[in-house]
Parts: structure tokens; C-alpha cells; sequence
């Protein structure tokens, strides 16, 4: 089982639905603990993309997330944007050249950008940020990669530990970024970061659930 090129296109497309869909929900999450502005932030970003992915479209996988990289880094405000961008750009450098993705690629592919996005945040789990979220995911493919699981078993189990980390961020203080000047009163909250990388993994899971 593999990803091919237009699967991952899809996924991007996916991706821009959701935080189309959700917008609403990230900005009531960010008000109380953040600007206010992460769903109409991540939602420009992702509109901006899908705008660019036609440029791409014979374009090798890691070409796709390079310029999906590079425009959300332009056009997403706030921290999020080089969070998101420097996601995507390391997912661009573990993907270069390749036209389909099978488990394995995937696994070292989320590995680069998950550990991207901790050495440009400097957070790690229990900080309250979009980490708590990303660490579980790729702790779950993983695992789910070395017991022999199908392509859509791991991308589902991955997603699933996303948004359990994602719910794990209500009790938590937050530690990083603007929350953190809330100091206690930052617990009770569901970290929108947290939040908009669940969607993207669950979108991923839901859009490569037919890969064959």
C-alpha cells in the first residue's frame, strides 16, 4: 500500500477544508489564551496553498510540501506560521524526488517534521502546544509501522493518539508562546495548536484510508 502524488494533493486539499470548516472553533479556542486568531490564520494559509497547488501538479511529493511549506511560512501570522511552515519544508526534505509514499517513508517523513517543529518552538510534551498533539501521533505510526500494520491502520491509530494529546492539553499550564503569560489560568484550555494538527493528521487519515 502506498501514497501516491495525487493522494498527497488531496490530503493538502483536505487539509484546507478542514481548517476552512473549523474556523470558528480554532478562534474560540486561541480567544482565551492566545490572539484570537489561529483559525482565520491557519484557514488563509491553507486557501493560499490549495491557490499554489496547481503549479505543482506533475511535481514530485516532496516539491508539493515544499511550496506548501514556503506559503504558509508567507501568509500564516503568529507563531503558526513558521511552526506549520517548517513542518512542511522537512516533510519536503524526507520526500524529495519521490512520486509515492509507503509506510515507512511516511513514518520518516513525520519524524522530520515533528522534530522541525520542536527545535523551532523549543517545546516538548506538557508545554501545551501543537507538540503535545504531534509526539503522540508519531509515537503511535510508529509503533503501529513496527507491529506489521496496514497503511490505513497506522494512519488511523496516528490520528487517534493526535487527538488524545490534543484532549491531554486541557489540564495542562502552558509552558510556550503567549498562553504561557497566562500562567495558571492558561489550565482548562484546549491549545488550538494542539488542535489544528489533529485535524491535519486526521485528514490525512481519513483522505489515505483507500491507498492501494
Amino acid at each position: 500500500m502506498s501514497i501516491s502524488r495525487d493522494l498527497v494533493d488531496d490530503w493538502i486539499r483536505a487539509v484546507a477544508s478542514a481548517m476552512a470548516l473549523n474556523k470558528d472553533h480554532l478562534t474560540q479556542l486561541d480567544s482565551p489564551i492566545g490572539d484570537g486568531d489561529h483559525g482565520a490564520n491557519m484557514d488563509r494559509g491553507f486557501q493560499a496553498v490549495v491557490s499554489k497547488l496547481p503549479a505543482v501538479v506533475a511535481a514530485d511529493i516532496g516539491s508539493i510540501f515544499k511550496t506548501v511549506g514556503m506559503t504558509l511560512v508567507s501568509t500564516v501570522g503568529g507563531a503558526a506560521g513558521p511552526l506549520y511552515g517548517t513542518f512542511f519544508l522537512q516533510l519536503a526534505t524526507a520526500t524529495a524526488g519521490k512520486t509515492e509514499l509507503h509506510l515507512s517513508d511516511w513514518v520518516a517523513a513525520l519524524q522530520a517534521g515533528v522534530g522541525g517543529v520542536i527545535m523551532r518552538g523549543k517545546a516538548g510534551l506538557g508545554d501545551k502546544t501543537m507538540v503535545d498533539a504531534l509526539i503522540p501521533a508519531l509515537d503511535a505510526l510508529k509503533a503501529a509501522a513496527a507491529d506489521g500494520a496496514s497503511l490505513p491502520i497506522a494512519l488511523r491509530q496516528s490520528a487517534e493518539a493526535a487527538e488524545q494529546g490534543m484532549l491531554g492539553t486541557i489540564p495542562l499550564v502552558a509552558r510556550k508562546g503567549r498562553a504561557s503569560y497566562l500562567g495558571e489560568r492558561s489550565a482548562g484550555h484546549q491549545d488550538p495548536g494542539a488542535t489544528s494538527s489533529h485535524l491535519l493528521l486526521k485528514a490525512a487519515a481519513e483522505t489515505w484510508a483507500s491507498a492501494a
